[in-house]
C-alpha cells in the first residue's frame, strides 16, 4: 500500500547560511535511498521543508514494502562448474551449498541452473525470487546514508540524556517518521521515531502530534505557529516587507531574504527608525551595515534616497512590539555611529595624500605593491586615452587615485565599498567629476549584466585596470585552469570585450596587449603571455556572442578572421546573419570554401593581377565583368560601414560563380592561364571575405 511518508528532525537552531544546502541534501538523500531500494512509485513527489529548528521531507506514494524481485545470478563458467561428463564439479557443489545457505533455501541442484552464453564462453546461472523488505528497514538505511552525506559545515558532538555521545550539525531533540498515519519504527542519533514534534519556540505551547503524514505543514502552521515550507515562508516575508514599505522602496536582495528566511519560523515585519543626522553619511555605507551586520531591510524614497526608516523581520508576533522595535533601534545606532565616524575621519585626509601608503600594500609578491600597480595602470591609461583622443591628463589622474580608497577606514571596515567611497572622497577633495566617477567605475562591469562605465576617464581606467590584471597575472603563470580562476581573469576579459564592443571603441587588441605586456618588461618573473591571452579573449568573445543569439557558424565567420578591433563586430555579424538568409548564400559559401582550398594549395606562388586578354573562356570573362561591375558598389558600402550591403551585393555574382566552376579548369596546363585564373579567384576571395569569412557558413 502506497502512502505519504514524513521524516522530520527537530533540532536546535541550525546555521542559517547552511540551511538551504542541508535541507536539499537531507531530502535528496532520503529520496535517493528509498528509490534505490524500490520503495517509491514512479510518480512519487518529494517536498523538502526547512526552518531554523527542523529538517523534513514529505514523499508521496511510498510503498509499505518493496516488491519481490527476480534475480538472475551468475554462478560459474561451464568449464569450471561441470566436468568432462557434464557432472557438477566440486567448486560448483560448494558454491551452490553456500548460496542455498545465504538465501535460506533447501539444496540447489545443478539441474536448477540455466546454461547460457556469457561473452565468449557459456556460464551457469541461477534465477530466484528475492522477497521485498519492509519500509522500516529501507528507511533506516536511507536515513543513515542521507545523514552521513549531509554537507555539515562543522560537526558538533553532544551527549544524549542517557550519556550516549552523538555527532550532528546541532543537537537533535525529536525524530518523526510517519507512513500515512502509522509510525515507522526507525531510530537514529539516539532517538526513536514517533509522531510528536514541537512548534514555535515561543508562540507554541506543548508538543504537537501529527495524525497523518499529509497533515504535516498544515498542523505546524495552525497549531505550532511554524511555516515549514521554505518558499512559502520567503514569500510571506517578501509580501510583508512590501506592505510595510508603503510608498517607499524596500531594498531586499535575494541573498538577504534567504538568510533572514533561515532565521525565522513565523516571520513578522516591524518598522523601525534611526536619527536623521546619520543620513549625512553616504547611503551605501548605511545600507551595507544594516544588511550585513543586522540583517535589516533599508528603505528609499521614489528617487532612491535612503529613508531614516528601516524594516526588520522578527520571529515574534506580539500586539505590543515596542520592545522589539526599541531594541533593534538601539542595536543599529552604534553601527551607524561607527559608519559616521569612519566617514568623518576619512575626509580629514585627501586621496592624494594617501598615495604613499599604497607602497605598503602588497598586490602580488611577483608583481609588487599597489603603488607599482598604480604606476602601471597610469601609464597604460594614458596610452589608451591618447589612442581614443580623450583627455590624457584626466585619465592619468583618475588612474592615479583609483586605488587610494583601499587605505580608508570605511573600506577597511566594508571592503565591498571600495570604489564607491573613492567617488565620495574624490568629490569632497574637489577632484574633477570624471576622476571621482572613475574611482567606482573602473571596477565596472563587476559581473555579467553589470553597467559599463559612463565617463570617458572611467572607461579608460577600467580597461587599463582589467588589462593590467589579465596580462600581469597570466604572465606570472596564474592563468585560469579548468574551473579555477582565483584572480577572476575570465571576468576581466569579458569586461574588456564588453567595453570594446558596446562602447564601439576602435582600439587594437594587439596594441592593447603589447602596451600592457611592455609594463612588465623589467620584471624577470614575467613571461610575455600575449598570444595565449589573445586566444583566451577570442574564446570569451565566441561565448559572449553566443549569448547574444548568434549561431556558431555566424560567429566563426567573423571571429575566424581574428579581428583586431571589435567596434564594428556587431554590424559584421548582423551582415553575416542577413547574408545567410539569402537563397544564394549556401552556394556562395561553398564556392568560397572551394576558392580558399585552391588558394591554399597555391600559396607559395605570388598572386598577380588579372590580365583581361588571358580570360579565354566565356565563363571566366563573364565572372570578371560581373565582379568589375559590382566592385564600386561593394567598395562604397564597405567604406561607409554598410556591411550588410557589402555582403548581400555578392549574391548577384552567384550565377557567374557557378558557371565559372562548371566550365573553367582552374589548374590549366598553361601556366599563364592557370596563374591568371588564380589571380581572378584571389580577387573574388578578397571581395567575399572583407566583412567575414563566409566559407564558415558552408555546412
Amino acid at each position: 500500500m502506497s502512502q505519504t511518508l514524513l521524516v522530520e528532525l527537530l533540532t536546535e537552531e541550525l546555521p542559517p547560511k547552511a540551511l538551504a544546502k542541508l535541507s536539499e541534501a537531507f531530502a535528496a538523500g532520503i529520496v535517493g535511498g528509498l528509490k534505490a531500494r524500490d520503495f517509491l512509485e514512479a510518480d512519487a513527489l518529494a517536498t523538502a521543508y526547512a526552518t531554523p529548528r527542523r529538517l523534513a521531507v514529505s514523499i508521496t506514494k511510498v510503498r509499505a514494502a518493496s516488491p519481490d524481485k527476480s534475480i538472475r545470478e551468475k554462478i560459474l563458467p561451464v568449464a569450471i562448474g561441470l566436468d568432462a561428463n557434464g557432472n557438477p564439479s566440486a567448486p560448483l557443489t560448494k558454491k551452490l551449498a553456500a548460496l542455498a545457505q545465504t538465501l535460506k533455501l533447501g539444496a540447489i541442484a545443478a539441474s536448477d541452473l540455466e546454461r547460457a552464453p556469457d561473452g565468449k564462453a557459456d556460464s551457469l546461472f541461477y534465477t530466484y525470487t528475492a522477497a521485498g523488505s519492509a519500509l522500516h528497514s529501507g528507511l533506516q538505511a536511507a536515513l543513515e546514508e542521507a545523514i552521513a552525506k549531509l554537507p555539515i559545515p562543522k560537526v558538533m558532538s553532544y551527549q544524549r540524556p542517557d550519556g550516549e555521545t552523538v555527532q550532528f550539525v546541532r543537537p537533535v531533540h525529536k525524530l518523526t517518521a510517519l507512513h500515512g498515519s502509522d509510525v515507522v519504527p526507525i531510530a537514529i542519533l539516539g532517538l526513536a521515531a514517533g509522531r510528536v514534534s514541537s512548534g514555535h519556540r515561543f508562540l507554541s505551547h506543548g508538543e504537537i502530534s501529527f495524525n497523518h503524514a499529509d497533515d504535516y505543514a498544515a498542523t505546524l502552521e495552525t497549531q505550532g505557529k511554524v511555516i515549514a515550507g521554505v518558499d512559502a515562508r520567503k514569500e510571506k516575508i517578501r509580501a510583508a516587507l512590501l506592505d510595510k514599505a508603503g510608498a517607499d522602496q524596500v531594498l531586499m536582495p535575494e541573498s538577504l531574504l534567504d538568510e533572514v528566511n533561515a532565521l525565522v519560523e513565523w516571520p513578522v515585519v516591524y518598522a523601525c527608525h534611526f536619527e536623521e543626522e546619520f543620513l549625512t553619511v553616504p547611503q551605501e555605507c548605511l545600507i551595507l551595515t544594516m544588511q550585513t551586520n543586522q540583517k535589516y531591510f533599508a528603505l528609499t524614497d521614489a528617487a532612491g534616497r535612503l529613508r531614516s526608516r528601516f524594516l526588520i523581520v522578527s520571529n515574534l508576533e506580539t500586539s505590543d512590539p515596542q520592545h522589539i522595535i526599541g531594541g533593534n533601534e538601539r542595536v543599529v545606532r552604534p553601527r551607524l555611529s561607527d559608519a559616521k565616524f569612519f566617514f568623518e575621519q576619512d575626509k580629514k585626509k585627501t586621496l592624494a595624500e594617501r598615495l604613499p601608503g599604497l607602497s605598503n600594500v602588497v598586490y602580488h609578491n611577483k608583481l609588487g605593491t599597489q603603488a607599482q600597480r598604480t604606476a602601471r595602470i597610469v601609464q597604460l591609461a594614458g596610452k589608451i586615452a591618447a589612442a581614443l583622443g580623450s583627455d590624457v591628463a584626466l585619465a592619468e589622474r583618475a588612474a592615479l587615485l583609483a586605488k587610494t580608497d583601499l587605505l580608508t577606514d570605511m573600506v577597511g571596515e566594508f571592503p565591498e565599498l571600495q570604489g564607491i567611497m573613492g567617488t565620495y572622497y574624490a568629490r569632497h577633495d574637489g577632484e574633477h567629476e570624471e576622476v571621482a566617477l572613475s574611482a567606482s567605475e573602473h571596477y565596472q562591469p563587476r559581473f555579467a549584466g553589470d553597467a559599463l562605465p559612463t565617463s570617458a576617464a572611467g572607461t579608460v581606467v577600467a580597461l587599463a585596470d582589467k588589462l593590467e590584471t589579465l596580462v600581469g597575472i597570466w604572465g606570472i603563470g596564474l592563468q585560469p585552469t579548468g574551473d579555477r580562476d582565483p584572480f577572476a581573469l575570465r571576468r576581466h576579459a569579458l569586461g574588456v570585450l564588453r567595453m570594446l564592443i558596446e562602447k564601439r571603441l576602435p582600439l587594437s587588441l594587439a596594441s592593447l596587449l603589447a602596451d600592457t605586456a611592455q609594463l612588465f618588461a623589467d620584471n624577470p618573473q614575467f613571461k610575455d603571455p600575449r598570444a595565449d591571452a589573445l586566444t583566451f579573449l577570442m574564446e570569451r568573445l565566441r561565448g559572449q556572442l553566443r549569448e547574444r543569439g548568434y549561431t556558431p557558424n555566424e560567429i566563426e565567420a567573423v571571429v575566424a578572421q581574428q579581428p583586431d578591433t571589435l567596434d564594428n563586430i556587431v554590424e559584421r555579424l548582423q551582415a553575416v546573419t542577413a547574408f545567410a538568409q539569402l537563397p544564394e548564400a549556401a552556394a556562395l559559401a561553398s564556392a568560397n570554401k572551394r576558392i580558399t582550398n585552391i588558394l591554399k594549395k597555391n600559396a607559395e606562388g605570388e598572386v598577380g593581377t588579372v590580365t583581361e586578354s588571358l580570360l579565354r573562356e566565356p565563363a571566366e570573362g563573364a565572372l570578371y565583368q560581373a565582379m568589375t561591375l559590382c566592385q564600386p558598389e561593394i567598395d562604397s558600402a564597405f567604406a561607409q560601414g554598410d556591411y550588410t550591403t557589402t555582403l548581400t551585393r555578392l549574391a548577384k555574382l552567384r550565377a557567374e560563380v557557378d558557371q565559372f566552376f562548371d566550365q573553367v579548369m582552374v589548374m590549366d596546363e598553361d601556366l599563364q592561364l592557370r596563374n591568371n585564373r588564380i589571380a581572378l579567384l584571389s580577387h573574388l576571395h578578397q571581395m567575399m571575405n572583407r566583412v567575414a569569412d563566409i566559407s564558415k557558413l558552408a555546412v
